[in-house]
């Protein structure tokens, strides 16, 4: 049975997105089947496929099982780019987030929607928006493990208090399997002094308590770059830093499972 792992954070600009992109193309390349579902309103993963075309999305899903009507046939919602399979997303989304504030049981509404899924996939990642409502909610209910992302910058730390104790409190009232894989700094820039001294605190505080991710993605135009074309790091900037740092990524979750 294959594994749900939400990527999260408090805070918008700390690259879930592009983690969660380049994760599933690089678990992808250790012969990983992996399904990425884009599960905020933005729609930024499902722009970063170039799918913004799509006919039926996770909004309709999720208006299915709040409904309880019947999904529609999985080819019509799951679709597939240069081996990756993906669920996009829309604004439509906001539209059942708003209905789930009203339902009974609205928590699990999204584990309706995956938990058919999980015997096809290694891997599903859920690419989530920066808040900590009925979406995110129901993400970490779905969920059996959450990569937090953190920019080493002030702000970004100060958020990251208030996840993990969102996450606590799903475990212990919604979803006891939940677990927190780790914490991924992204867009770091070894040579600034903040970027080090947060890098430290991060260390110093959850060291021993929650895994940190020895692989740091580097901050570069790399990643901005590939994402106007579409393309996953692997095959835009491959052997590249960045690159190389979702590969160490990829391989960190695998050993992790082992």
């Amino acid at each position: 049975m294959g594994k749900i792992i939400m990527i999260g954070a408090m805070k918008g600009g700390v690259g879930k997105t592009v983690t969660a992109f380049n994760l599933a193309y690089s678990l992808r390349k250790y012969g990983k089947k992996v399904l990425a579902v884009d599960f905020d309103p933005q729609a930024n993963l499902t722009t970063c496929f170039g799918a913004e075309d799509a006919d039926v999305t996770i909004g309709d899903l999720l208006m299915a099982a709040i409904e309880d009507e019947e999904f529609p046939e999985q080819d019509t919602y799951i679709r597939e780019r240069k081996g990756v399979y993906f669920i996009p997303s829309s604004i439509g989304l906001s539209a059942a987030e708003a209905k789930l504030r009203l339902e009974m049981g609205s928590e699990r509404m999204l584990a309706a929607v995956l938990e058919p899924l999980k015997n096809d996939y290694d891997y599903i990642l859920i690419d989530t928006c920066p808040s900590l409502g009925a979406l995110n909610i129901n993400a970490m209910a779905a969920a059996d493990e959450v990569i937090v992302t953190v920019n080493p910058q002030l702000l970004a730390m100060m958020g990251l208090q208030d996840f993990l104790k969102t996450v606590k409190k799903i475990k212990s009232r919604l979803n006891g399997k939940l677990e927190i894989a780790g914490i991924l700094l992204t867009m770091c820039d070894a040579r600034t002094i903040l970027c080090k001294t947060i890098t430290e605190q991060v260390a110093e505080t959850f060291q021993g308590q929650i895994h940190i991710f020895g692989s740091k993605i580097p901050n570069t135009v790399k990643v901005g770059e590939s994402i106007y074309y579409s393309e996953p790091l692997i095959e835009y900037a491959p052997g590249s830093k960045v690159c190389r740092a979702y590969e160490q990524l990829a391989e960190e979750v695998i050993a992790y499972e082992s």
